[in-house]
């Protein structure tokens, strides 16, 4: 990105649930900043604080020059202006109060890392399940992924086994949200996978 100049536009939607630490899963903006590039951060909040109707988050800008920033500024205003104007308050003033407040903070990270964990413990379930089954194919992918999502490597036509023979429903290009799992259905979920792996 430095040899072509590229400017990085970072999408941070699902911030702490990747290794239950939302400091740690900034890595990559830090990354960026620490070697010297002007970016855009674009951070939501909808699901990391369970706020999906507020769609509450923000742009970071970051610059080298500050004598620009007001040129970026009056840019933004003129594009949030055609869009809505005023953004609602109510879900920022949710996000604002518990990350103002050392207790909120503290139970909001501590959620942060259960969520995380279980996600974690669900890609190792899954994983062994389809391992114990012998599904045909590596699936490794499974667990060294990270984040509420899947690929799981799985073609369209084993994708529509899954969605018409076993109502499991995921993206045609295979992307399942691992939240989905639990211990009650991980078994069914694997046998479904390995089902389709071998018939279609």
């Amino acid at each position: 990105m430095e040899r072509k100049k590229l400017y990085p536009f970072l999408d941070s939607a699902y911030q702490g649930f990747a290794s239950g630490d939302p400091g740690k899963d900034a890595w990559a903006v830090r990354y960026f900043v620490d070697r010297g590039f002007e970016l855009f951060v674009a951070q939501s909040f909808a699901k990391n604080f369970g706020l999906y109707c507020e769609r509450v988050g923000n742009l970071t800008v970051v610059q080298r020059n500050a004598a620009s920033s007001e040129a970026v500024a009056s840019q933004f205003t003129l594009l949030v202006r055609g869009m809505y104007s005023n953004p609602p308050a109510f879900g920022s003033r949710i996000v604002a109060t518990i990350l103002n407040t050392p207790e909120l903070r503290k139970e909001w990270m501590e959620c942060i890392e259960t969520m995380s964990g279980r996600i974690i413990k669900m890609r190792k379930a899954l994983f062994e399940r389809l391992t114990e089954l012998q599904t045909p194919g590596t699936w490794d992918h499974i667990v060294s992924q990270i984040g509420m999502f899947s690929y799981t490597g799985l073609n369209e036509k084993q994708v529509r086994v899954l969605i018409d023979e076993f109502h499991i429903y995921l993206l045609k290009s295979g992307r399942i949200n691992m939240c989905g799992l639990n211990e009650n259905n991980v078994d069914y979920v694997a046998q479904a996978i390995h089902t389709a792996v071998t018939k279609a």
